[in-house]
């Protein structure tokens, strides 16, 4: 197949592979875009051998970055966030709660959450309590639940203390 050529990759690239890789890719994509942008060199051994430092600590690295987000999601497992919006008398909410809010509350707890790991189908607008998934990588994720309660609002406040 002469449309395909073979890269040793010098950066990690997602989906196609970590740095120091020897990957095929079509030699349009190679001459076009991972060549000039120097995320990629031709498959010699040279290139390689010159490689081959970088790619162990860069393994290293990768694997400290894993071992971090085992222990995040598997101590927010379980968890359970509170957030405060505004609703009305039968629990709809006046817009929505949306992933970055979960992940804000679950960081003022103390779980190292960052805010797209939180996986919503579609914004939470009921009061109530919801199941939520936290994908920490493609093959890592936790279950929290999520309690929407509404927010007081300030003159009903107001109009009690002075009953």
């Amino acid at each position: 197949m002469a449309n395909v050529m073979k890269v040793l990759l010098c950066d990690d690239i997602e989906k196609l592979g970590w740095l120091g890789d020897v990957v095929e890719v079509k030699v349009g994509y190679a001459r076009n875009f991972l060549l000039p942008q120097g995320l990629a060199k031709a498959a010699s051994e040279a290139n390689i051998r010159s490689i081959a430092d970088e790619k162990g600590r860069r393994a290293e690295q990768r694997k400290s970055e894993r071992m971090k987000l085992e222990e995040a999601a598997k101590a927010v497992e379980g968890a359970e966030a509170v957030v405060a919006a505004k609703a009305n008398e039968q629990g709809h909410l006046f817009g929505s709660v949306a992933g970055r809010e979960i992940a804000a509350n679950l960081r003022a707890q103390g779980f190292a959450v960052p805010d797209d790991a939180v996986q919503l189908a579609a914004h939470i607008k009921q009061v109530g309590t919801h199941a939520v998934s936290l994908r920490f990588a493609e093959d890592l994720t936790s279950q929290i639940s999520v309690v929407v309660v509404a927010e007081s609002l300030g003159d009903e406040a107001g109009e009690a203390e002075k009953s």
